[in-house]
């Protein structure tokens, strides 16, 4: 029993000594792909900037307006008031794991809210912050 308690033992610190947010999202891998094709200069994402982007308000409507100020909360659309789960992975394991779905709500959201498509930089640096709220 004791080689079997090692080996467990090995394997819980190798886990701990990952970071939390450093699991990989193919999602957001791809992201940066895209990022890099659209801007040659680019080093990577920001949580920060994400959370600006999620925060600041474009006209009327802001991500926020929606989604509330927490990504960890429920939302409700701000014109048919129909519920919208909590965008933190966290708190909703099923967000960022559809890509097909991810760039739905992308293309809707970026054009009700900026009224064109965002950058592969903003969609890379929103889900950077979503991903990182705990």
């Amino acid at each position: 029993m004791q080689p079997n308690l090692k080996k467990t033992g090995w394997l819980m610190c190798l886990a701990l000594a990952i970071p939390l947010g450093a699991a990989a999202n193919p999602i957001l891998d791809g992201y940066r792909t895209a990022a890099k094709q659209e801007n040659p200069a680019f080093k990577d994402f920001s949580a920060a900037a994400g959370q600006k982007f999620y925060s600041a308000k474009i006209g009327t409507l802001a991500c926020a307006s929606c989604h509330t100020d927490s990504p960890m909360a429920a939302g409700k659309h701000a014109s048919t008031n129909k519920e919208i789960l909590p965008l933190a992975p966290t708190a909703n394991p099923k967000r960022f794991t559809d890509a097909a779905n991810v760039e739905k709500w992308f293309k809707r959201n970026c054009n009700d809210v900026l009224k064109r498509a965002c950058t592969a930089q903003e969609k890379g640096d929103f889900m950077s912050y979503v991903l990182s709220v705990k």
